[in-house]
């Protein structure tokens, strides 16, 4: 299976894996194995490995720290990439922060924080590589990667080059880029901007401040945030199942208003007046008269009579609902794609039929779909 790809192995700087899976590549620990791991020492190996593939028509993922992907079981036609360059710079001075593709982005936010650079400690404790953080525009307790970026070193399938991209050429939004999904590059390295005063990002989350607005040091917050994350199992730890995940399954969904006032209403006649005023709806756009809000998936989940651990431990199931936070899906040990899809199917169809509204994954599906 190798010999076609031995042209790879030619570029300097370029290893070939053929033993590797992606159960091995992925945090949910599930999936067969790619034709080949193309391990890139550098951009410029990864350049001219990407060069190869595009030219010869062949299918490739670039895999970073796979904690956002659901996979397949059995043998897959698709090469995966790795890009194995890692080295990050900060300015104290200026606040500009550069990290390679290959970087995990935690190093990326720990390293800002000591430097006393501020914009990005909300985002502590998430997994992954910093080259896919602004592919779906990574965010958490009310931070997003487009607060800070400034652009991105990116490999152009159309062009086989690579230059740096302006992040307003990424068209930015709630976990979305034009690089997700469409096949339109690569990124090689990013760049942020961040403050330089050692104070936080204006706090605007419940479980973080009771002020919002308030600033307070990169490295209280940065803190709070890795505690919060491991109440939650969304901090990486081997020896914990409930970290055998892709994170946030579904994103939280954009509604009108008036859809938004339907569910609350559901939820009063349901369960009473205390619950259902507790909702959380945050106006995201929209005119006056057609306001849209953004929910909170695990809120509905939960109201749709799915509990943390679902189906709950004496079930037997390999696949279950983290004991943690209803908004991840795990492996228990022995799961298989199909034990996870199984799950998101039957979550969605639960929120779908109480409150109408239609779950999106937020992981990338390689072999199987919902």
């Amino acid at each position: 299976m190798l010999d076609k790809f031995m042209t790879l192995a030619d570029i300097d700087g370029v290893e070939l894996d053929s033993e590797t899976t992606f159960a091995d590549l992925t945090t949910l620990r599930i999936g067969g194995s790619p034709l080949v791991t193309v391990h890139c020492a550098s951009s410029q190996a990864a350049i001219e490995a990407l060069t190869v593939l595009d030219d010869a028509s062949q299918d490739y993922l670039v895999v970073g720290g796979g904690s956002n992907l659901v996979v397949a079981e059995g043998p897959r036609d698709v090469v995966v990439v790795r890009l194995d360059f890692e080295d990050i710079d900060a300015s104290v001075a200026s606040g500009i922060v550069r990290a390679e593709a290959g970087a995990v982005w935690d190093d990326v936010v720990a390293l800002s924080v000591e430097c006393g650079l501020g914009g990005i400690e909300c985002l502590s404790g998430i997994p992954g590589n910093a080259g896919a953080v602004p592919v779906q525009n990574v965010g958490a307790y009310g931070a997003e990667t487009s607060d800070v970026l400034t652009q991105v070193y990116l490999y152009d399938r159309s062009t086989r080059t690579a230059s740096w991209v302006p992040a307003a050429d990424l068209e930015l939004s709630y976990r979305y880029s034009n690089l997700k999904f469409t096949g339109r590059g690569v990124v090689l390295a990013i760049e942020l901007q961040l403050t330089t005063d050692g104070l936080s990002k204006p706090l605007r989350f419940g479980q973080l401040t009771q002020t919002p607005g308030e600033r307070r040091g990169v490295a209280e917050v940065r803190a709070q945030v890795l505690q919060l994350r491991r109440s939650k199992g969304m901090v990486l730890d081997p020896e914990d199942h409930d970290t055998w995940s892709a994170g946030s399954f579904f994103t939280n969904p954009i509604v009108e208003s008036q859809v938004a006032d339907s569910i609350q209403d559901t939820v009063r006649a349901a369960r009473g007046d205390e619950d259902a005023d507790r909702m959380p709806r945050h106006v995201v756009g929209g005119s006056a008269s057609e306001k849209r809000e953004k929910l909170s998936a695990a809120w509905l989940i939960e109201r749709a009579g799915f509990a943390k651990g679902y189906p709950g431990a004496d079930s037997g199931a390999r696949a279950t609902l983290s004991t943690k936070h209803t908004l991840a899906l795990t492996n228990r040990g022995e799961a298989t794609a199909d034990d996870i899809v199984a799950l998101a199917r039957e979550i969605r169809a639960g929120v779908q039929k109480a409150f109408g509204v239609t779950l999106e994954p937020e992981p990338i599906w390689l072999g199987v779909e919902i």
